[in-house]
């Protein structure tokens, strides 16, 4: 099918690209990699007055280390995350989700702000972000505000965005010492989408027990969330394959799984223990090696 017709602007600046969505309201829709929006638009699922591509503001493009903080600005493309050396040396999770995403004709045009404004349950980098206690930065006219990851996502497709909101860029910390990470999923075979993704990260104290561990889980329920049943499992214990499996099998506690022509939620629930204990294993290992 053919969109209905709209507007085009492609606006060369954040403070352009602002006026615009303020000028426009909720007849706009941002273009950040268009995997999402232009199909929808296609089958009329959507049908934008306006269109606003973010993709010729190129300070919205950038990774760069501030600190011991990792900046990876909202339009920089799944490849390049993916290829990053900065991001896997010192925070090779988003990278390892990044390599995940779809193929490579999605992952050299697809973007990091794209996939996590639109919110996906199924997608791959909400489920890093949360395990890596993310901050998103979303800026409007009215000024700018920081959202936890946990607070971004809301519910199926829908995140924390104000109206005349665009996110700009994803904050979160550097890998310390003693530190491992990962994140393994079951693919759709046909889209690439998870119908299970997690990623975890598990920091070791000086002991070599437990000191801390996030797990982010993606494609089981509504939206992602963070497996905190299982991160209390594991605080301050000497991680070996019994606990770790013990712990993974509160993966989907609290939450209620999908159900849908992919597998059924009773599938999800015992591929969500799966993946979180083997998620959480290579994480410990690489931990372990991290000094």
């Amino acid at each position: 099918m053919i969109p209905r017709g709209f507007d085009y602007f492609s606006p060369q600046t954040l403070e352009e690209a602002l006026a615009l969505v303020a000028e426009h309201g909720a007849e706009a829709k941002l273009l950040a990699g268009g995997h999402s929006l232009l199909p929808m638009m296609k089958l009329r699922l959507a049908a934008p007055g306006v269109l606003i591509d973010l993709g010729r503001i190129s300070d919205l493009r950038a990774i760069r280390e501030e600190g011991e903080q990792i900046v990876i600005g909202a339009m920089t493309t799944h490849a390049e995350i993916e290829k990053s050396g900065l991001l896997r040396r010192r925070a090779p999770l988003l990278a390892e989700a990044a390599a995940e995403i779809g193929d490579v004709q999605v992952r050299n045009r697809g973007t990091l702000g794209g996939a996590l404004a639109h919110a996906d349950p199924a997608a791959d980098y909400p489920a890093a972000v949360l395990a890596l206690d993310a901050e998103l930065t979303l800026v409007s006219q009215r000024g700018t505000r920081t959202v936890a990851a946990q607070d971004f996502f809301v519910d199926l497709l829908t995140t924390a965005l104000e109206p005349g909101e665009i996110l700009t860029e994803i904050r979160f910390a550097a890998d310390g010492p003693r530190t491992g990470s990962a994140y393994l999923k079951l693919h759709q075979p046909a889209s690439g989408f998870a119908i299970v993704g997690v990623a975890t990260r598990v920091q070791l104290d000086s002991k070599g027990k437990c000191e801390a561990t996030a797990v982010g889980v993606t494609g089981v329920a509504p939206k992602a969330y963070r497996a905190t049943q299982v991160e209390r499992a594991l605080k301050g214990k000497a991680l070996n394959e019994r606990i770790i499996a013990q712990a993974a099998g509160k993966a989907a506690a609290g939450v209620e799984p999908l159900s849908d022509l992919h597998a059924s939620a009773r599938y999800r629930k015992a591929m969500a223990e799966v993946f979180t204990r083997r998620a959480l294993a290579l994480a410990l290992e690489r931990a372990r090696r991290r000094q």
